[in-house]
């Protein structure tokens, strides 16, 4: 009765089964793997945010294939003022309720069925089910780290086919934090325009540099066509708000000939609603606050993880250069997998063990960096006392 992309394995596995049975108990857990920046104790200015959803212009129905064009404007004005990418023109610009929507447009534009791209290694668990969804065949590259991650020029010629179509990219990466580093700008465009493949940049992150150093945006690459995505997220901390978009650089006569395709892939869906299209303006002015809150949680919490892994033997906090995320490398005495359900089970711990991530090998542990500090402090002293045994 159902189709082969939705033959996923669904029951329950045996870590999720340890988080409920611990929650189910009232014993109380100290998430180091918060995701939701709404969750967190942070200061959001609740007052502007819900005035913002209460424009009488969203009264009016105003059907724009690629979003209405004062928000678009925005969102230039966002990257002119943010990443010095200007002009930037807003017809370029295609906004979704998510990033997941964009990959799907993006996704459909450029691939037939059992068509191939290359994704990177570790990374974001999202994208298998999206080609899924897409009929699309996803071939991973490794990431390799030595005194930090770079990328694997080699492996990713080595994974090109014939039938391969794009490369994924997370700038930063996710969960590792790691940039495209300028050095591997030119190499990377330079791979893609040998194959005539397109690019596809995944920016969530972009703006929690670990130094405040800002790392240049692909929005604006003009070498090959170029798919950059992001949204208000982790922009402006704002989830819920289901805005994002993707903008599309690179050769004007390929950046003509995908926009022309992808406005009538958003024209048959449109997906965005009036009220947070009009409260964009609003909503991106969040994230200078939001910002400033998320980038100290992050640096507090990263200290506060060396403090307590310095004179650990068992642990290594693997290098990272921005995002919200901290890698561990820890002993191989079991899967990853079962030494996080004996954190949750034993210490009433939750991480994510490397495997949800898609880590080569097991070793690695991930712990978020906005969890609230508290949590954090009582969090990590569990986990370094659990490994030091």
């Amino acid at each position: 009765m159902f189709s082969d992309r939705t033959n996923w394995r669904l029951a329950q596995n045996r870590f999720t089964q340890a988080v409920e049975e611990v929650r189910a108990s009232g014993r109380r857990l100290l998430d180091l793997s918060a995701s939701n920046p709404t969750r967190v104790g942070l200061e959001f200015n609740s007052h502007a945010i819900l005035q913002s959803l209460a424009s009488p212009q969203a009264l009016d129905y105003d059907p724009q294939a690629k979003g209405l064009r004062s928000a678009r404007q925005e969102v230039a004005a966002y990257y002119r003022a943010a990443h010095g990418i200007h002009p930037l023109d807003p017809e370029r610009i295609i906004l979704t309720s998510s990033t997941s929507e964009g990959y799907s447009y993006i996704f459909r534009l450029l691939c037939n069925a059992a068509d191939e791209l290359l994704v990177p290694k570790p990374s974001y668990p999202l994208f298998e089910f999206l080609a899924d969804l897409q009929d699309v065949k996803l071939i991973p590259y490794p990431l390799i780290y030595d005194h930090g991650w770079q990328m694997d020029f080699h492996s990713l010629q080595k994974a090109v086919t014939p039938r391969t179509r794009g490369v994924v990219v997370v700038h930063p990466n996710n969960p590792t934090g790691s940039y495209v580093h300028e050095s591997e700008f030119e190499p990377l465009n330079k791979f893609c325009a040998q194959h005539g493949l397109a690019l596809i940049v995944d920016e969530v992150f972009l703006d929690y540099p670990l130094d405040n150093s800002p790392h240049a945006s692909f929005a604006g690459n003009p070498d090959v066509l170029t798919f950059t995505l992001s949204g208000l997220s982790k922009i402006s901390a704002l989830p819920q708000m289901k805005v994002a978009w993707l903008v599309t650089s690179g050769p004007a006569n390929q950046v003509n000939a995908a926009m022309e395709r992808l406005e009538v892939i958003a024209d048959t869906y449109l997906s965005m609603n009036a009220p947070v299209q009009w409260a964009i303006p609003v909503l991106l002015e969040q994230r200078h606050a939001i910002q400033r809150q998320l980038r100290a949680r992050v640096k507090s919490n990263l200290a506060e993880l060396d403090r307590q892994l310095a004179p650990a033997k068992a642990c290594q906090r693997l290098s990272l250069e921005g995002g919200w995320y901290a890698v561990l490398r820890v002993p191989v005495t079991r899967s990853d997998e079962e030494l996080a359900i004996e954190l949750v089970r034993d210490k009433s711990v939750l991480v994510h063990p490397g495997h949800f991530y898609d880590f080569p090998s097991d070793g690695y542990l991930v712990l978020s960096l906005i969890t609230a500090p508290d949590d954090f402090i009582a969090g990590v002293d569990r986990l370094v006392e659990f490994m030091g045994r």
